[in-house]
């Protein structure tokens, strides 16, 4: 902790404006005094955060090693958010500075994404109402056959976390039957959910109509789906992802669409935001002529949206850095030490 609390510094990188810190300044008053810079590029922090005492950080940038070598005092960061991989976070263990996620805020929200992207695919929700809307066939339900029914139809997970979990429920609820393949989730799981394991991805990939993605984004899941692993589909799946934009390779996307070895895939977020514009994928997408126009649902990065989540996601992250300037303890510590190594926790 800082000598006085009162000269305690608690700083938000980017998306929360200097005129926007209510919610923070409520939980940190008589703490620390809280500062926003809005910045969206890492460069605009040099100069500005070096004597932080918390760092809250959001999506719009990135915490880098030269970043965090700089930090004089810092004792906690928080990813406000589930993912971290814009957070050097072996790094900042190096310095002894915890890293904390706020893994919980947007559970139902991206759960419900991933499910509402879903039926809109499966059900040719998507593809009958933009094709009306282009004046392309006929006013007639046969545009989208053939559509099969969902009860009894697979629904494979990757990724058997907090979202991953809450999507297996909703895939349920709709008498879908849940295949799951985490190497890393604990043995039981299954049972607790009333759902199969799978040890290899190929077998989770070969037996699913439609495969959703809540894995964080590593070295082992970047490009995750790409050409090789969504041929291993059935022709006429679907693929949905609300976790990292990495975890997909989205050139293989037109290719696959047009094949019809997929029917329809929903992109919640993608590895660049925004696009260039002469992405590959993003221009097969916008081009009316190209089967993605019809097949391809994108977001710009909003599934974990509702009014209700992004203050819940500020207030918490606020309550970190408030327990960590009064030496309480910190809960989602992402990079503690265990067996004399760090180690990273927590996932989608």
């Amino acid at each position: 902790m800082s000598k006085s609390n009162d000269r305690a510094r608690v700083v938000i990188t980017d998306f929360i404006a200097a005129g926007d810190t209510e919610p923070e300044q409520r939980i940190l008053a008589g703490v620390a005094q809280v500062e926003a810079f809005d910045a969206h590029d890492e460069s605009e922090l040099t100069g500005r955060i070096e004597r932080a005492d918390a760092i809250m950080l959001y999506h719009h940038l990135g915490l880098s090693r030269r970043t965090i070598e700089r930090l004089e005092r810092c004792r906690l960061i928080v990813r406000c958010g589930v993912g971290y991989d814009n957070v050097d976070w072996r790094f900042a263990a190096e310095r002894g500075i915890p890293v904390a996620n706020v893994p919980d805020y947007g559970t139902e929200e991206v759960a419900d994404s991933a499910i509402g992207m879903m039926l809109t695919l499966t059900r040719g929700i998507h593809y009958l109402n933009s094709r009306l809307r282009s004046s392309e066939g006929e006013w007639k339900y046969t545009q989208a056959q053939p559509l099969q029914r969902l009860r009894g139809q697979t629904f494979g997970i990757i990724g058997l976390g907090r979202i991953g979990s809450a999507a297996t429920l909703r895939a349920k609820a709709l008498g879908m039957k849940v295949l799951f393949y985490d190497p890393y989730v604990w043995d039981g799981a299954d049972k607790m959910l009333g759902i199969q394991r799978v040890e290899r991805l190929e077998d989770l990939l070969a037996q699913s109509m439609v495969v959703s993605l809540h894995c964080p984004l590593t070295e082992e899941t970047r490009h995750l789906m790409a050409h090789n692993t969504i041929a291993q589909m059935p022709m006429g799946s679907y693929l949905v992802n609300t976790s990292r934009g990495g975890v997909v390779d989205v050139r293989a996307m037109p290719e696959a669409i047009a094949s019809g070895r997929l029917a329809g895939a929903g992109i919640d977020v993608l590895e660049t935001e925004p696009p260039r514009d002469n992405d590959a994928f993003i221009t097969a997408w916008r081009d009316s002529a190209n089967p993605c126009y019809h097949r391809v649902i994108v977001n710009p990065h909003s599934a974990f949206y509702c009014e209700e989540g992004l203050m819940e996601m500020r207030l918490k992250g606020s309550e970190a850095c408030r327990r960590s300037i009064l030496g309480l303890a910190v809960r989602n510590v992402i990079n503690r030490k265990r067996d004399g190594n760090y180690t990273c926790g927590g996932k989608d």
